[in-house]
């Protein structure tokens, strides 16, 4: 229980570390800069151990896919790079969502380590740091807050289901938070710099 409670509470606490620097002149380029190392690191944690485990190359492929159908987009209209961009965010925290409801089933007493827990809940500070600085400055708090909602939500959902909600085998579920990956990865490189007020 207190694994779940410290997971729940991961993700505010990378909000509240966002706030906290954001609103510090002397830091505003470096959150941006962080979150620059943020993603990719996100994005080796929860793809590259499964490409590993499994010994093949197609979640590395769905990243580049990701990343590569929103630069093609954007290439073949200027007018709908900015919605391919907010595409990309939404289907991001819904990825991350789902990332959360399998690790709120994971976090059970019975089947959760201690290095798992903590690993899960060190990553969460940074996926609660990362959703903001996504959310925040293109739609406002109130968006931002029903993306870290979500995270919470599942994660409550997950923890109750318990280890029935881990599939056998979910390939699906990760390639498609692959692909989701390489989009993000293409909005933060890309584009999400430009839509950041640094008043």
């Amino acid at each position: 229980m207190t694994s779940f409670i410290a997971a729940l509470l991961a993700p505010v606490v990378g909000v509240l570390l966002y706030i906290w620097l954001h609103n510090r002149p002397s830091t505003i380029r470096a959150i941006d800069a962080v979150v620059l190392w943020i993603l990719p690191v996100l994005v080796a944690f929860h793809v590259l151990p499964h490409a590993w485990a499994e010994r093949h190359v197609a979640p590395l492929i769905a990243v580049l896919l990701g990343a590569g159908v929103l630069y093609a987009i954007e290439k073949i209209s200027r007018s709908l790079a900015r919605h391919t961009d907010d595409l990309a965010i939404v289907l991001g925290v819904l990825s991350i969502a789902v990332h959360a409801l399998l690790e709120g089933g994971a976090l059970t007493p019975a089947t959760a380590s201690a290095p798992f827990a903590v690993a899960v809940i060190l990553h969460r500070v940074a996926v609660g740091l990362l959703i903001w600085w996504l959310l925040e400055p293109r739609h406002g708090v109130a968006a931002a807050m029903a993306g870290v909602g979500a995270i919470l939500v599942a994660t409550t959902i997950g923890f109750a289901a318990g280890t029935e909600i881990l599939p056998d085998g979910h390939g699906a579920i990760e390639l498609y938070q692959a692909f989701v990956a390489g989009s993000l990865l293409h909005v933060v490189f890309h584009q999400g710099r430009r839509d950041h007020r640094h008043d």
